[in-house]
């Protein structure tokens, strides 16, 4: 089932930034959260897309932040955390990988299939059960599919969706080779920063990127906050957020600066922004070196559990 938070006014014309090449799972989860039509962009990589979005060369931006089976998508977290960009809802879509190959191509007759290193990752009972077939990480799923039907190599096969071997014409080998048949990855839709007057914030002077003002009802909140070194620093970080009862559903850690110092990406749920909501974050705001309150939007009561 594909679930989708939050919302924002889009348009036909909006062109929307995602990682990969057509035919992407990325493109997917673009398609499924801008129904209204849009232009999906292709670039190569995370910070192409984060980039994108800040230059305003494209309107919005989509990226994956965790999947069901590899989890966290760390270049993801990465970007958000130098890129100024606000996290204005999420898509979560189902990911069903299969081998592709050239027309006639025998799933015996492959000795290498390519892929991005998380689908590879999602698929590791499949790779384990075939060990002379070699796994080589590339730069997208519909990349590799695009890269096999232009070599012509009929030894050479992709891991990718069917959509992606019906673009770029290549035969189903097997299906459903993923680990999980729940296998999901959840995708943030990412515009530019607001201006500062529009901004949470912060507790180092800087303003964070803001998201639409939530609809009645729940929200889910994203944040970036980095810690002293200190005992009990993160503790006093999530505490005020357990003592209101807010649901913790995400938490990262990702190094910074001098060794072994560490920023957190944290998503929870709490209800509509008010005074209780307020006093909380800040107060991990100055339990926090530094915080950003990259966005919030709609949160979906009950629906897709995180």
């Amino acid at each position: 089932m594909l679930i989708t938070r939050g919302s924002a006014t889009t348009g036909p014309r909006d062109r929307v930034a995602f990682q990969g090449r057509p035919g992407a799972f990325s493109e997917e989860a673009v398609l499924a959260w801008f129904t209204g039509g849009c232009e999906p962009v292709p670039e190569p990589d995370f910070p192409a897309v984060a980039l994108a979005v800040e230059a305003g060369n494209v309107d919005w931006g989509v990226l994956p932040v965790e999947n069901t089976i590899a989890g966290c998508v760390t270049g993801t977290v990465d970007v958000l955390a130098t890129v100024p960009l606000s996290v204005v809802g999420e898509v979560m879509v189902p990911i069903r990988h299969c081998v592709l190959g050239l027309p006639g191509t025998r799933l015996e007759d492959l000795t290498r299939v390519s892929s991005h290193p998380v689908a590879l990752a999602q698929c590791t009972a499949f790779l384990r059960s075939r060990p002379r077939l070699e796994a080589v990480a590339v730069q997208d799923t519909a990349g590799a599919a695009e890269a096999v039907a232009a070599a012509g190599e009929p030894t050479h096969g992709a891991i990718a969706s069917r959509g992606a071997g019906e673009r770029y014409g290549l035969d189903v080998l097997v299906e459903d080779v993923q680990d999980r048949p729940d296998n999901q990855t959840r995708f943030l839709v990412v515009r530019a920063a607001r201006p500062a007057h529009d901004a949470h914030s912060t507790t180092d002077g800087n303003e964070a990127p803001a998201a639409d003002p939530p609809q009645p009802g729940p929200v889910k909140l994203v944040l970036l906050v980095e810690t002293p070194n200190a005992p009990g620093a993160l503790l006093n970080v999530l505490r005020p957020l357990a003592e209101q009862g807010f649901n913790l559903s995400n938490l990262v850690a990702r190094p910074v600066g001098e060794p072994w110092t560490y920023r957190f990406f944290l998503e929870f749920e709490a209800p509509a922004r008010d005074a209780a909501l307020e006093a909380a974050l800040a107060e991990v705001g100055r339990g926090a070196r530094t915080m950003r309150v990259l966005g919030s939007f709609s949160a979906v009561p009950g629906g897709g559990a995180l």
